[in-house]
């Protein structure tokens, strides 16, 4: 039987942080739901109340009440860890970052501009946090790196629309760990999370 510890089962609550990670974790189920199964066991939730934390954001974020978006992951996942100033180009936003359980090396990261409106929210490394080794495409294994990463990595990556909303793909060339050949991958991630990649043809060779 599906179940959750603590207040999550109060019909009015949304107490941080564990419904969030149930809500980061609901859509990468489309691609990788093994992995979500083993976070659900490892967290102590079931299938049913990470769609139920899904239904409630979601309801929240359409509510003809609803906050800001910022207001609402505050309200959700309490005040930010850490918040700082960051130029994007000719533009200065500001960075507010939560840590989440599951994965104590990322940060969940939302960026807004001087508006206050967001303009990104995902998983980035936390500052500190060694990051992987990504050297050839067996180093891209899903939940392993997130999209600047894997961007940093396999340099230049060319962004590409994203099948969803919170999702993004990215295509580049890697080389094989078996002989480097360069092979040209397009990888989806979630969140700014690493879930899947095709091998979509071998990479032009160079001149």
């Amino acid at each position: 039987m599906d179940s959750a510890p603590g207040s999550f089962a109060q019909p009015d609550s949304f107490p941080s942080p564990f419904p969030f990670v149930l809500v980061l974790l609901r859509r990468m189920a489309d691609h990788q739901p093994g992995l979500v199964e083993d976070a659900l066991r490892e967290l102590g939730f079931g299938r049913a109340v990470m769609r139920e934390a899904n239904r409630r954001w979601q309801a929240m974020q359409r509510s003809p009440r609803r906050r800001s978006a910022v207001a609402r992951y505050r309200s959700v996942l309490g005040p930010p860890e850490s918040t700082a100033t960051r130029r994007i180009g000719d533009l200065t936003c500001e960075a507010l970052s939560w840590s989440v359980p599951l994965w104590p090396d990322l940060r969940f990261e939302v960026l807004t501009a001087p508006n206050g409106a967001v303009w990104n929210e995902w998983l980035v490394r936390a500052p500190g946090a060694p990051g992987p080794r990504l050297r050839t495409a067996a180093d891209l294994r899903p939940w392993s790196c997130t999209v600047d990463e894997v961007a940093r990595a396999f340099a230049p990556a060319r962004p590409m629309e994203g099948s969803a909303p919170t999702r993004w793909r990215l295509a580049f060339d890697a080389p094989e760990a078996e002989n480097g050949e360069l092979r040209h991958y397009v990888a989806e991630f979630t969140w700014g999370l690493l879930q899947r990649m095709e091998d979509v043809r071998p990479a032009s060779p160079t001149a």
